[in-house]
């Protein structure tokens, strides 16, 4: 097991015998006066350093630090968490959970918060080397059950990268060692369509032994899905892309970091976190029994449809789809969804976030923003999952 273990020790989560020398690390940098001072502790920075100090293990960390963390963003910028489907982890099984992606930090962060509370072990987190830019990041991050996902535009590294993760989560989730949380594509959904990208499940399989229906079996996939009353980041994705419209579009530096605190400091109104059935052996063999390419599309098509048939639709899907409806001559369809109040809000908060973009400069050269096309762009974030609980 040591020799298995060695060879992901460059992606793995820090061992308990790794987290004091990690702590000492966090309590050293010159952030954690700023970070005490975010959560509001009471005895500032002296008290986080001693309640780092009284962390000796990983479960002692998310117990200590994690819990406190996320439970404090939750309490200022939302309106609480509600979920389903926590049955669905009975006689502690493990499980690979591929969930939508809105969120860069939140979503692993809310289930792992959900499964913490309720006494159900936590999951690991593969998160992308891309957001690991600092020590500090990686000693917080790989302290709280982080797997590190290596990117790279070389196809030889992109190939080995890609086995190495996938062995490790086999490794993991068919021997019961523990359940593996990773997104459904590679970055966030931008335009509300939540889709799970072929190229996850066929790196899953790269793994396997061969024989697709046990090969993805025995990862035992839960999809989950995963949703906010108000989309975080919902301008910056708008932003992105209208930009994505015009040319290929490149990310600033410092991007994911800005794109992670607003994720995290923005109001996110009500948030719902629905587990649902792992995927079943006969569904499984259903895709099977197509061409080799073809059975990761029908694989994908299971998974996403029951993302979308779980996601909580909130008052603002059904106003933002009315509205283009309407620009249509359509009758609006879910009126009964929501108030005049609701979409009076709603209105007013597109309006604003619309006017956050036009307060900066059109990165296109010699172009001015089209509001229209903008406020299109807008409303289809959010009417997008209304269309797809619709087919």
């Amino acid at each position: 097991m040591a020799e298995v273990d060695k060879i992901f020790d460059g992606i793995r989560p820090y061992y308990d015998s790794e987290i004091p020398a990690s702590i000492e690390r966090m309590k050293k940098h010159p952030y954690l006066e700023e970070i005490a001072n975010f959560l509001k502790i009471k005895g500032g920075i002296e008290h986080l350093v001693n309640m780092l100090s009284a962390c000796k293990t990983v479960d002692d960390f998310q117990d200590k630090i994690m819990v406190l963390v996320v439970s404090t963003i939750l309490e200022h910028t939302s309106n609480g968490v509600t979920h389903s489907g926590l049955h669905y982890f009975s006689g502690n099984q493990k499980h690979l959970i591929i969930t939508n992606h809105r969120d860069i930090v939140l979503d692993s962060a809310i289930i792992q918060l959900i499964l913490h509370t309720h006494k159900v072990t936590t999951t690991e987190i593969a998160v992308g080397d891309n957001l690991i830019t600092s020590q500090f990041i990686e000693d917080v991050a790989r302290s709280n059950k982080m797997i590190k996902v290596t990117r790279s535009s070389s196809p030889r590294e992109v190939y080995n990268s890609s086995m190495l993760l996938s062995k490790y989560i086999r490794h993991n989730v068919a021997s019961q060692t523990s359940s593996i949380w990773i997104a459904q594509r590679n970055g966030r959904t931008k335009d509300g369509f939540d889709q799970t990208e072929q190229g996850l499940l066929k790196m899953l399989e790269m793994s396997g032994k061969g024989d697709f229906i046990t090969d993805m079996d025995e990862l035992s996939i839960m999809p989950v899905a995963i949703s906010y009353e108000f989309e975080p980041c919902d301008a910056l994705k708008t932003r992105e892309l209208y930009v994505s419209r015009r040319c290929r579009y490149v990310k600033e530096e410092g991007e994911d970091l800005h794109s992670i605190i607003t994720g995290i400091a923005l109001w996110k109104g009500g948030i719902h976190i629905d587990f649902t059935e792992p995927i079943k052996t006969e569904q499984i063999a259903s895709c099977a029994a197509f061409s080799k390419n073809e059975r990761f599309v029908e694989l994908g098509k299971i998974i996403d449809k029951r993302i979308h048939s779980y996601f909580k639709l909130w008052p603002n899907n059904f106003i933002a789809y009315d509205l283009l409806m309407a620009e249509e001559n359509i009758e609006p369809e879910f009126f009964a969804e929501y108030s005049s109040q609701q979409k009076n809000a709603f209105e007013a908060h597109m309006e604003k976030q619309l006017s956050y973009i036009e307060s900066h400069a059109c990165p296109i050269d010699g172009e001015e923003w089209n509001r229209s096309e903008l406020r299109e762009i807008f409303l289809n974030i959010y009417a997008n999952p209304v269309r797809a609980s619709l087919k």
